[in-house]
């Protein structure tokens, strides 16, 4: 079985505290490198950040996502090393579980964003 890796990118609220949340994930499997993120979530930071910053850190993950620039694990690595104070990389993560559509939607889903979830206002 092969083994799927992932590392979680997230955008830092308030460093001084730790405060971080996931807006993307970086996946690595047999195929290659995928990088998802979650646009509601990046739009969420709207509020938290600066307009300079919101720019910033929508433009990173976006080309990210987009530009495929993440094509290796040394990239990986590196971003892991290399995060500023508004986005932060997580260490690559190995589960022992099939890398298959399937379990990188349930990454995603348990890492970043649940679109089945509510988000907001309860009734």
């Amino acid at each position: 079985m092969n083994s799927l890796r992932y590392s979680i990118i997230y955008a830092v609220i308030r460093p001084e505290i730790s405060e971080q949340l996931s807006v993307g994930l970086i996946i690595v499997d047999n195929q290659g490198i995928e990088v998802r993120h979650s646009q509601k979530k990046l739009s969420l930071l709207q509020g938290v950040f600066s307009e300079k910053e919101f720019k910033f850190v929508s433009k990173v993950i976006n080309s990210l996502h987009k530009n495929q620039s993440v094509n290796s694990v040394e990239a990986v690595n590196y971003l892991t090393r290399y995060s500023n104070n508004l986005i932060a990389v997580s260490p690559l993560q190995t589960i022992d579980i099939e890398a298959s559509e399937q379990s990188k939607n349930w990454l995603f889903r348990n890492y970043v964003y649940d679109r089945t979830q509510k988000v907001g206002k309860r009734a």
